[in-house]
């Protein structure tokens, strides 16, 4: 008879701070909103410890300014943040497409297929809070065969901070039809084998998000007096 298996279990800080996140990357917890422990561990009615420590995880993240005694804010980007962030996705992605692109195999599409109809329905559903989640892990198949690992894992730190800008590109910004056809497109270049369209689409398609979503929230904080 098989022993018995150890089931890995979701530590309560692991479970905090992935709600937390999912708070901040939704906007529920704005740019520059104030952390405070005492708060937040009377909201989960936890003890202040694992609350510490979900905040310490955030803050090595880059979502959270936190310091110990001190409490915290959720990361408020300056519009240069914001388009560097934008600038270092298409110099990596660019480069892992056109690796990716002359090795990838029908797993491969198939599995970009899946996401984008993962995609489409969470659009049609309006299910927003998993926009940014599958826009990320779209990319990531499309870059998967490149066998990267230090870009991938990169790259996925930089979703991260991009992931609220993203999620208000996709719905604040209605841009949902011109995101599904250029996806679409991707992996049609992808399918071709053409790595220099790919290239050439992905590096219009990131830098157009980056350039609408700094005129709005340019337009928001002057309008706000930030």
């Amino acid at each position: 008879m098989a022993g018995r298996r150890a089931v890995k279990k979701e530590s309560l800080p692991e479970m905090i701070a992935s709600d937390l996140r999912q708070r901040i990357l939704s906007g529920e917890l704005a740019e520059g909103e104030a952390i405070r422990q005492e708060l937040l561990a009377q909201e989960y009615d936890v003890s202040r410890m694992p609350v510490r420590e979900a905040l310490k995880r955030l803050a090595a993240e880059g979502l959270l300014q936190w310091e110990n005694n001190r409490g915290g804010s959720v990361v408020r980007h300056s519009l240069p943040e914001i388009a560097e962030i934008f600038d270092l996705r298409i110099l990596i992605e660019v480069d892992l497409l056109r690796r990716a692109i002359p090795v990838m195999t029908e797993r491969d599409f198939d599995s970009c297929e899946r996401l984008l109809a993962r995609m489409d329905e969470a659009y049609e559903t309006e299910d927003v809070s998993t926009w940014g989640e599958y826009n990320s892990a779209y990319h990531m198949a499309l870059y998967a065969a490149a066998d990267r690992r230090m870009s991938m894992e990169f790259l996925e730190r930089l979703h991260l901070h991009s992931d609220r800008y993203v999620r208000i590109h996709l719905s604040v910004m209605e841009q949902r039809e011109p995101a599904k056809e250029e996806h679409r497109k991707l992996l049609e270049f992808a399918r071709q084998g053409d790595a220099s369209g790919g290239a050439t689409l992905l590096t219009r398609h990131i830098a157009r998000a980056k350039s609408e979503l700094l005129a709005m929230i340019e337009r928001q904080r002057l309008q706000s007096g930030d």
